[in-house]
């Protein structure tokens, strides 16, 4: 049986209210970088289709336009190194948190059954074992709880990770998806792992920022099926499309036929404009250079300026995040404290299971990142 809404946990975002309205009180007015939502412009081709395909007077298709289901395999095949995936292996989604969110109670999950996930992690893959009656397993060793744990039915991998921004390899993936298929032949019951890539044209660091962050599914990491695999993808933060909620999953045929079936039923189904929108962000790799080039520079203000500040970046290998923490080190909330009294606002690492970090957001304005970066260097 599912969880009531009831006894869900506290939106762990209320718990930073009282922090923001410190910071706001700061004369040069709040720096937030806690949240991640995108603040620069959405790409004029992408515009352009959402309002040439305004004119959309019926339902659209849950499954998704073929022309969107094109341009997926289209951009898998060249930004992703995964040649030979078909259009019905491909199913648009609302965004990428409803699928976190529902994806253990549309493979029909509940009691008895475990969901792994990273030890520090987006709290939703929690949220929803949670929602589905299952039991959440964080852990940073998936193939170690695949090999002990018989009840495991789904494992969540993040890769690029928020909010650490590791980088799993084609070896780690591929470790994961041999035990999942070895217990898969123990106990009898599918388990299915399903990745989550959003971040994974935004690397930074050697090896990943030249040969780019690996996919689930890799021929290397698949053995050449993609059998009880699945993988997330978000257009809003490399296209800055947040506010259109236009994501997409693929991968196993006969899991996305499950999805798009239940997904029917549900009514859940991406706006028709926003397809559109979509086939144009995908097929434009410029804006995605360009976006990436606006990041990195806020990065390296950004980092720069904490570590003359006295913090440490760890991990921060790919992804809109810097994972850091002090120096002489403390929990997370005081060190959201310390810069909230700076007039500068970021997420503490205990929202995603680690209360030693803070995840810094490179997703501000220019003018406002070099405005953080002044009052680091002040302080």
């Amino acid at each position: 049986m599912g969880l009531d809404a009831a006894s869900l946990p506290d939106f762990p975002w209320d718990l930073l209210t009282p922090y923001a309205q410190r910071a706001r009180s700061h004369p040069g007015g709040i720096v937030d970088l806690s949240v991640g939502t995108p603040v620069d412009p959405t790409p004029p081709a992408v515009r352009a289709a959402l309002e040439g395909a305004s004119g959309s007077p019926g339902y659209p298709p849950t499954a998704g336009t073929l022309a969107l289901r094109e341009a997926v395999v289209d951009w898998f095949a060249r930004r992703r190194g995964v040649p030979g995936l078909a259009e019905h292996q491909v199913l648009p989604t609302v965004g990428s948190k409803e699928l976190v969110a529902l994806l253990p109670s549309m493979l029909g999950l509940g009691a008895g059954d475990a969901v792994v996930h990273p030890a520090a992690a987006y709290p939703t893959y929690d949220i929803g074992a949670r929602l589905a009656g299952a039991r959440p397993v964080p852990s940073d060793d998936p193939v170690a709880v695949l090999d002990a744990d018989d009840a495991v039915r789904l494992v969540w991998l993040n890769s690029p990770s928020n909010p650490t921004g590791e980088v799993m390899g084609v070896d780690r993936l591929a470790g994961v998806v041999a035990a999942a298929r070895r217990a898969q032949e123990r106990h009898g019951h599918p388990v299915v792992v399903a990745a989550d890539e959003c971040y994974a044209e935004l690397a930074w660091t050697a090896p990943w920022a030249s040969r780019g962050v690996p996919s689930l599914l890799d021929p290397r990491v698949t053995g050449g099926h993609v059998t009880g695999l699945l993988v997330a993808y978000s257009l809003s933060k490399r296209s800055n499309l947040a506010g259109y909620r236009a994501a997409f999953v693929a991968g196993d045929p006969e899991i996305v036929g499950r999805l798009l079936e239940v997904r029917k039923h549900a009514g859940l189904m991406v706006p028709g404009p926003v397809q559109a929108a979509m086939v144009a962000a995908l097929g434009d790799d410029a804006h995605v250079a360009e976006q990436k080039e606006r990041y990195a520079r806020r990065r390296a203000v950004l980092r720069d300026a904490l570590a003359q500040a006295g913090y440490v970046a760890d991990g921060s290998e790919a992804g809109l995040y810097l994972w850091v923490r002090p120096e002489g080190g403390q929990g997370s909330w005081e060190t959201v404290s310390d810069l909230a009294d700076l007039g500068i606002l970021v997420a503490p690492g205990a929202f995603y299971g680690d209360d030693v970090h803070v995840r810094v957001a490179l997703t501000a304005t220019d003018e406002r990142v070099d405005e953080a970066a002044a009052r680091l260097s002040g302080a």
